[in-house]
């Protein structure tokens, strides 16, 4: 039995955890620690997707229809469950209604996240974007160290091949802080990481300003004379606010206006090579494997958190040679000299401009066909136009139907307004079932697929059929 190292069940009666949107990436992670613990851990979500699978293999129940008579019995007595949700449940689901309605404790993830944080070193990473790959890189580090970590991930790390490392007996614990639903206002970091900040979850917030002030009430979370990190881009409006007790630090590329920054970048042999200036010193000529500036940049947020927590030099470069990325972000699905097949969680439009951006400094010569799927009904309605003017890098873009997620379709609000507003060279609305025989049709010799609805759950479709042609002409 793994050590509970969470004060808030040793002494409850909780045995079972039940989980209502258990195959979300967060709550996967989440559901995975309890089971480490040897707590009785079943859930529900809409859909068996590859995560739901794994779940199911690691020991624990899922199902997939909203009925409560699927739900163990085990898991129907209040005195010993905890129900965990994900907010992206309607408040009319059925098995939601009954466990609030009959007494049990109930609660969001993000507060299940912040009560497993609440004796630990949290260190937080947060930001519009960039925060799920700094995390894990920041993970990967202090794993190396002698305290090492823990690390809840909003991805599937490679090098843990999972979202959740474990570390029962580390005081540190690395953890991607989600503004969707002001989630990251119940974590109480020591140290915390702000990437980037630009308009989005729109429907939570109502406005940018008020996003932007979450993002300030975060830093106050920050505990006394905390650390705080901040990405190359975070605006003045947000600076001005910040408590004066605060250590601030800043990162970014090529500057040396910033604490921790990048310089002498090269590419070559697959691998990106650059220095690490910091106020501990230069590391030098890092090997690195994931590509891009964007990725430049992320390595060097998470090297600040890691310094500042006591990773060496040595530990940082280690972590940083050894890191070999996160699903679904710049991972490169095949790689030939006729076709490469590249997938990515990109799905805001900084996102999207960055993904592709690395991508063209990599692949200068190659033409992009790019599969977009976007996210949300209301994030479609509110960024359409910034949606429209990143595609635009595309040479070929191919746009998905909308991925509802939690929304209700909004009259009007259809891919194509992204469409009609971008100026790719040759661009499609396609059905999901028909995008491999467009993709057959197109033969790309660049594809991206991008998105964080189910678009994912076309990446090994996609990749048989590319290599399935590949094979036919080399016959």
């Amino acid at each position: 039995m793994q050590e509970k190292y969470i004060s808030w069940f040793m002494k409850s009666k909780i045995s079972n955890i039940y989980f209502i949107g258990i195959g979300g990436i967060g709550m996967s992670a989440i559901a995975r620690y309890f089971k480490a613990c040897d707590y009785n851990v079943a859930g529900y979500d809409r859909t068996r997707s590859e995560v739901c699978t794994n779940l199911e293999e690691e020991g624990i129940q899922v199902h997939y229809d909203d009925n409560l008579n699927l739900i163990g019995s085990y898991y129907k007595d209040k005195d010993t469950t905890l129900v965990i949700y994900t907010p992206a449940i309607p408040s009319d689901h059925h098995e939601l209604t009954f466990f609030r309605e009959n007494g049990f404790e109930v609660i969001k993830r993000s507060e299940a996240l912040g009560r497993l944080c609440e004796k630990k070193k949290c260190l937080a990473v947060a930001g519009t974007h960039g925060k799920t790959s700094i995390s894990t890189i920041t993970s990967c580090i202090m794993a190396r160290t002698k305290d090492k970590c823990s690390a809840f991930l909003g991805g599937i790390s490679k090098n843990f091949n999972s979202n959740l490392h474990l570390e029962p007996k580390s005081k540190n614990v690395v953890v991607e802080a989600d503004e969707f639903d002001r989630s990251f206002l119940h974590l109480s970091p020591s140290t915390a990481l702000i990437s980037h900040i630009e308009a989005d979850h729109l429907d939570i917030y109502g406005n940018y300003e008020n996003m932007e002030a979450a993002f300030v009430e975060f830093t106050n979370k920050i505990s006394k004379k905390g650390n705080l990190v901040l990405g190359p881009d975070i605006p003045e409006t947000v600076k001005s606010r910040l408590r004066k007790d605060l250590n601030v630090y800043t990162y970014g590329i090529e500057d040396s206006k910033f604490n921790f920054y990048a310089t002498n970048i090269s590419y070559g042999n697959g691998l990106c090579i650059f220095d690490i200036n910091t106020p501990f010193g230069t590391i030098s000529e890092i090997k690195y494997r994931i590509g891009g500036r964007h990725n430049i940049e992320n390595a060097v947020g998470a090297t600040a958190v890691s310094m500042l927590n006591g990773a060496t030099a040595d530990e940082v470069r280690t972590g940083l040679e050894n890191f070999i990325g996160v699903l679904r972000r710049f991972d490169i699905q095949l790689q030939t000299e006729k076709c490469v097949y590249i997938d990515d969680y990109a799905h805001h439009p900084g996102e999207i401009s960055a993904f592709l951006s690395a991508v063209k400094q990599i692949y200068p010569q190659k033409k992009i066909t790019a599969i977009f799927q976007p996210h949300l009904y209301t994030r479609t309605r509110d960024l359409y136009k910034d949606f429209a003017e990143s595609l635009s890098q595309c040479d070929t873009l191919i746009l998905l139907p909308i991925y509802p997620a939690r929304e209700l379709p909004i009259e009007g609000v259809t891919s194509s307004l992204i469409y009609d507003n971008c100026h790719a060279k040759e661009k499609y609305l396609c059905e999901k079932a028909e995008l491999i025989e467009l993709i057959g049709k197109l033969k790309p010799e660049l594809l991206l697929t991008m998105g964080a609805g189910d678009i994912d759950r076309f990446v090994k479709p996609i990749t048989n059929f590319l290599t399935e042609n590949e094979n036919k002409k080399s016959v």
